[in-house]
This record gives structure tokens, C-alpha cells and sequence, in this order.
């Protein structure tokens, strides 16, 4: 009888891993993906604190700056987008800006860089707190009795106070590159930060108190 052919078992052998490798096999959008993440490369995302809890669900900030636009076939599915990636949303949101979010994504990462130098703080941080102060808590709404319209003072909802601080962000940026030397990405950074210490000098901060006023004043 003939005798079968030996097999290399050492040829069969999988080749080890090493410990500090990345398994090949496992999936892309694994959590330890997610958790080793970084916001643009630098920026850790994952101690961020949040001082108001009634805006706390509705900001989510995720490494991930660029969602190819997926949250919008469902109704306010933004709030599960990154924070970063709405204020780059926002910034887009003007005549000689629209469509360009590689240029609106370069403009908030240098302006991280600025505000991680003024600071020596996380610019995420800085941003998650500057939204809190500019969210405002009260506006005013118009109501109709016969032909007299009457202001009246309404709390605004979580999701639109962090909608309204980021158009004041925004606002803020354009007015001071408006027929300025200043650079978006300076001014992105000196609004962050303004509004992050509660200036009310800041553009952001003095339209939240406007607001506010304005309600207080129609109670």
C-alpha cells in the first residue's frame, strides 16, 4: 500500500499577532476603534463635560467630523452628529461658503490649533462650553388677537437652543471677516473662546442676552 503524503504543519500554522498590533479580522467600526479615535488626528473626545444637562442629548461630540450627510433622511437625527461637524454644517451656511466643506473643515481644524494655543485647553471642550453659554433660554413669539399682534415670552427647546447657539457662532465669524484682514479660523477661535468665558462683548454672547432681554421683557 502506498503511504500518504506527509503534511507541513508548520506551513498550516497562522502566524502570530503581536500584542501591540491591530487584529486584521476584527470590524472597522469596532468600540476599541471608536474609543482610540481621535477628533482630526489630535483632539481626545472622550472626557468631554457637559455643565448643562438640559443641552447634554443633543450635543454628541465623535471624532468622526464628516458624516457624507446620513442623518439627513430622518427627522432630528442631527442631534446624534457631531457637534464639530454642525458648527462646519453651519459655517457652510452663506453665499460665498456653500457646498464647501473641505474648506469650512480646514477652517475649524486651524482654529482648534489656535484655540489649543491661546488655551492650552481641548478645543472640543472649549466648544462644547462656548454652545452652552450662547444657547439662549428664552425668545419671544408673535400671537394674533384680531388684528393686534402681541410678543409673547416662550422657553426654547433644548435642541433649538444649541441650533440658535451655533447660527450666533457663525454670525459671529462672518461679521468679523466681513471686509477684514482677520482669517476665518482666528476669528472662529477668538469667538470660542469669548464665548467660552462668557464674554458679552462677544458677538455670540450679546445676541444670547438680546434675546433673553427682549423675552424678559414681553412676560
Amino acid at each position: 500500500m502506498s503511504e500518504e503524503p506527509e503534511t507541513d504543519t508548520d506551513a498550516e500554522e497562522e502566524p502570530e499577532v503581536a500584542a501591540d498590533e491591530p487584529d486584521p479580522d476584527a470590524p472597522a467600526a469596532s468600540e476599541a476603534a471608536n474609543e482610540n479615535a481621535l477628533l482630526f488626528g489630535v483632539w481626545d473626545v472622550t472626557e468631554i463635560a457637559y455643565a448643562d444637562p438640559s443641552t447634554k442629548r443633543y450635543m454628541t461630540v465623535t471624532p468622526i467630523a464628516h458624516t457624507m450627510g446620513r442623518h439627513a433622511s430622518k427627522q432630528f437625527k442631527k442631534s446624534e452628529i457631531s457637534l464639530v461637524e454642525r458648527l462646519i454644517n453651519r459655517l457652510m451656511q452663506t453665499d460665498e461658503n456653500t457646498g464647501k466643506k473641505q474648506q469650512a473643515t480646514r477652517i475649524v481644524r486651524d482654529a482648534f490649533d489656535i484655540v489649543h494655543e491661546r488655551t492650552e485647553e481641548n478645543p472640543a471642550q472649549v466648544l462644547v462650553t462656548a454652545v452652552e453659554n450662547a444657547a439662549p433660554r428664552e425668545e419671544t413669539v408673535r400671537l394674533k388677537y384680531g388684528g393686534i399682534s402681541v410678543p409673547k415670552a416662550v422657553d426654547v427647546a433644548p435642541q433649538r437652543r444649541v441650533d440658535q447657539a451655533l447660527l450666533f457662532i457663525s454670525d459671529g465669524v462672518a461679521s468679523a471677516t466681513y471686509k477684514s484682514t482677520t482669517s476665518a479660523a482666528e476669528a472662529l477661535a477668538s469667538e470660542l473662546i469669548a464665548a467660552a468665558d462668557y464674554d458679552v462683548q462677544t458677538y455670540s454672547i450679546s445676541q444670547k442676552e438680546e434675546r433673553e432681554r427682549v423675552a424678559a421683557a414681553a412676560r
